[in-house]
């Protein structure tokens, strides 16, 4: 668990290391083809709905709500972390998002990850969503 933590990590800022034996820096390869995983479900009233995912390789991620029905205009929060075996570790949090917003990190390497929507205190009646992620 600790392990796929410390190898994964999503962050605002790509990440970079300096090699031992020279000072110039070692950054992550290039991207694979980036994967495009659409999620969707019900949130009720104080609930969270969270969906996991695979990263190939190092990387951008995007999360994006591109649904919110009945009411685009609703506020929801949306985090992106990583799966620790029980459940998602948020390393990026969005606590009021609405239909259109996206949160965006950066995958340093292979591991399992997870984007997260819960109600803020706003939904009064269960909203139906769609998350488009895309990510290496």
């Amino acid at each position: 668990m600790l392990r796929v933590m410390s190898a994964v990590c999503v962050s605002l800022l790509m990440l970079s290391a300096t090699g031992c034996t020279d000072n110039n820096p070692i950054t992550p390869g290039p991207s694979p083809n980036p994967i495009t995983l659409v999620f969707n479900g019900t949130l009720i009233q104080a609930s969270a709905a969270m969906h996991r995912f695979i990263s190939q390789g190092p990387g951008d991620l995007r999360a994006t709500i591109t649904t919110v029905q009945p009411d685009a205009a609703i506020a929801v929060g949306l985090s992106l972390g990583t799966w620790n075996g029980n459940s998602c570790a948020v390393i990026i949090d969005k606590p009021s998002a609405v239909q259109g917003d996206l949160v965006v990190g950066t995958v340093t390497g292979i591991g399992e990850l997870c984007v997260r929507i819960y109600d803020v205190g706003q939904l009064v009646e269960p909203i139906t969503y769609d998350i488009t992620v895309v990510h290496p």
